[in-house]
């Protein structure tokens, strides 16, 4: 907030130095540790502002804080009306307010034969302390008072408004408007205007239109003082790249009682500096004028052990008076209640009065401890485990991402899960990606697609995140893990390879996370890939793996085939820390038994697995995957499956002939379960 000095201290009584200014404004939490020569002999003050303290973006506001914190007396503008002599005003305008949640109150005061010309010196160097230019007595008024008071106005010539009629409503789409600064601009339906019977005047709460402007023709001001809802004109101003003094304003909200004190205020400043004749009454369209005061209780003992130190009620009671709260106290119950005034929008609760209380008796009591004692505590678990798992992912030769959240609906809809729908938000900032991500998958595909650009190849990425969809009406969020790399060709017989590392990589997570959960994949359909497993853990389904269909490929421009997985992160992350089984090593040697079976094109491995490992053998150590060919001597449609056996016993050196019965045993199992045939 760029304040003057000079400003400020004629609300003030004895006035303050500028050094003093500074470091009061500090110390209260308003940081000032800028000020430059302004004119006139005058210093300007750039304050920071927090954003709950709105009631400080005027100099009224800002001298009020300083009287509270130094005692001085403050002495507020003069703003009585003067006498009415231009007739009842609703005979020379009209007022319509079409939406009352947007805009709860609209005022209007009307000004008759006003001569529109230069400021008084005075009104000029106010202005420019604060780096503003003067346009004309009617405007600089309006301007002068917003600052003052911090309620933003605004005047119009009543002879430019169609049948002198002020109408608050949506905008029509597409409708066209031209704003005092030069811009033109298309509106939605989204945005709040003020308009008059046939067009829009002003933009409401951001600026006023260049169609009805005050200007040296001007002789019948319509003076506009409202409120307006701020998520209305943040999102307009944001929209439309418009920004100005009332704007900021109005998106950090403002004081309800200061519609009416700013509109007197300005009524009576235009008609003592541009003459005129004021009409009797206001229009007020909208909400009457609150009359019920909200009441805060704050408990003494409560102060004293939130702060740390004992502050007396009576030196509580002192200070919130300086605040205009009108502090009650009730020795018997040990509370104080105080009655808020409309611009102090941000004292909701007892904790926002204890804070006043320490602001004003100085944040110098609070005892404070020279040194910091921490306490050890052992590292959380899920932050160990993710720890693991990035680095069992990168000891494989993967990257992590770390992807935007919103994606395009082009590339998000195809991997929504079947009965979700999309979430999306309604921000104009996001035209082109509204869209929160249902999986990871898109995110990686698109920085595929930036690597192959760059000419890179053999990409293994993966990215831990959040998704989002929408079922039964309710936004499902849930934890997701994403593994994505190149195969090595461009030959079917080159991803088999690929998905069975892929699988390996998942397994050896399991494996370090937790390493008793079977991990174990089944023959499913997914849109998004080409060939789909479902991934399951402990035979809970958590994802799946597979090929990326051809038509994703394109989707996203990739000119080779990609292999993926997404799984749910949760799951994984719950089966740490691993429980180790720690053994000596083995004394004798162990016989190893390759087996080569041939069975249909469509038994998967997982199938072969189940049966060897419900089959029960004597002396079996382990058992896993070697290979899988197709082609002749086999016959279409049929494949032969190599895995290996280890029998090993831990009392003496094992015969082959101990060991054949068992291999006899599996080969019969599978051939029973599977159709298995043992190859030659």
């Amino acid at each position: 907030m760029k304040t003057s000095l000079a400003w400020l201290n004629s609300y003030l009584g004895p006035s303050v130095e500028l050094q003093a200014a500074a470091d009061i404004f500090t110390a209260l939490g308003f940081p000032t540790e800028k000020w430059d020569p302004a004119p006139g002999g005058d210093w300007l003050l750039d304050v920071e502002i927090t954003s709950n303290r709105p009631d400080l973006l005027s100099h009224v506001g800002l001298a009020r804080e300083l009287a509270a914190a130094t005692g001085r007396q403050l002495r507020g503008p003069n703003c009585a009306l003067p006498p009415a002599a231009a007739g009842p005003v609703e005979a020379l305008a009209k007022v319509r307010n079409q939406e009352l949640e947007l805009c709860p109150v609209y005022t209007a005061r009307v000004i008759r034969g006003v001569k529109v010309g230069p400021s008084p010196q005075w009104l000029v160097e106010r202005l420019q302390a604060v780096g503003l230019r003067s346009v004309n007595n009617v405007v600089d008024v309006t301007n002068f008072v917003l600052l003052e008071l911090g309620q933003p106005l605004h005047a119009f010539d009543l002879n430019l408004l169609d049948e002198k009629t002020i109408v608050v409503r949506r905008a029509k789409a597409g409708e066209a408007f031209a704003a005092l600064d030069g811009s033109n601009h298309k509106l939605t339906e989204r945005m709040l205007v003020i308009a008059d019977a046939r067009k829009p005047v002003a933009l409401a709460g951001v600026m006023g239109g260049s169609n009805s402007e005050v200007g040296p023709t001007t002789t019948d001001v319509l003076l506009e003082s409202a409120m307006f809802a701020p998520l209305q004109v943040r999102q307009t101003s944001r929209a439309l790249k418009l920004f100005s003094d009332s704007s900021y304003r109005f998106e950090r909200g403002i004081d309800p009682a200061g519609v009416e004190l700013a509109s007197r205020r300005a009524a009576q400043l235009i008609v003592e500096l541009a003459g005129g004749k004021l009409a009797e009454g206001v229009i007020r369209a909208g909400q009457p004028e609150a009359t019920q005061a909200r009441t805060v209780q704050v408990r003494v003992a409560r102060c004293a052990a939130l702060l740390g130190v004992a502050v007396p009620a009576e030196r509580m009671v002192e200070l919130l008076g300086r605040l205009g709260l009108a502090p009650r106290l009730d020795q018997a119950a040990g509370t104080i209640a105080c009655t808020i005034p409309t611009h102090r929008l941000d004292l909701e609760r007892e904790v926002d009065l204890i804070e006043e209380v320490i602001r004003l008796h100085g944040l110098s009591h609070v005892p404070f401890k020279e040194k910091i004692e921490l306490v050890a505590q052992a590292t959380n678990p899920k932050t160990t485990a993710r720890r693991g798992l990035r680095q069992v992912l990168v000891a494989h030769g993967f990257h992590e991402t770390v992807n935007f959240s919103f994606v395009s609906p082009r590339c998000g809809q195809p991997f929504l899960p079947a009965g979700h729908e999309a979430v999306e938000v309604d921000d104009e900032r996001r035209k082109s990606e509204p869209m929160l991500r249902p999986s990871l998958l898109p995110s990686l595909l698109a920085c595929r697609k930036f690597n192959q650009d760059a000419g890179n190849r053999q990409v293994r990425l993966f990215e831990t995140a959040s998704v989002w969809s929408k079922a039964g009406g309710k936004i499902v969020e849930s934890q997701k893990l994403a593994i994505l790399m190149d195969v090595a060709g461009n030959s079917p017989a080159d991803l088999s390879p690929a998905l069975r590392e892929l699988r390996g990589v998942l397994a050896e997570l399991v494996e370090r996370l937790g390493g008793t959960a079977a991990l174990t994949l089944s023959p499913a359909t997914w849109p998004c890939f080409a060939a789909a497993s479902g991934v399951a853990l402990a035979d809970q389904p958590i994802g799946w793996i597979g090929v990326v269909d051809a038509k994703i490929q394109a989707l996203f421009d990739l000119q080779t085939p990609v292999v993926a997985a997404e799984v749910e992160l949760e799951p994984l992350l719950a089966l740490f820390p691993p429980q180790r089984k720690v053994t000596s090593l083995a004394k004798y040697p162990a016989i190893e038994r390759d087996l080569s079976v041939v069975v249909a094109e469509d038994v998967p491995w997982a199938q072969i697995e189940k049966v060897l490992a419900d089959t029960p053998l004597e002396r079996l150590e382990s058992s896993g995957f070697v290979g899988v060919y197709r082609g002749k001597p086999i016959e279409a449609g049929k494949k032969s499956v190599t895995f290996r056996l280890i029998f090993r016993d831990p009392q003496t050196t094992l015969r082959h002939e101990q060991v054949d019965p068992q291999v006899r045993r599996v080969v019969a199992k599978l051939h029973d379960s599977l159709g298995a045939v043992l190859r030659a």
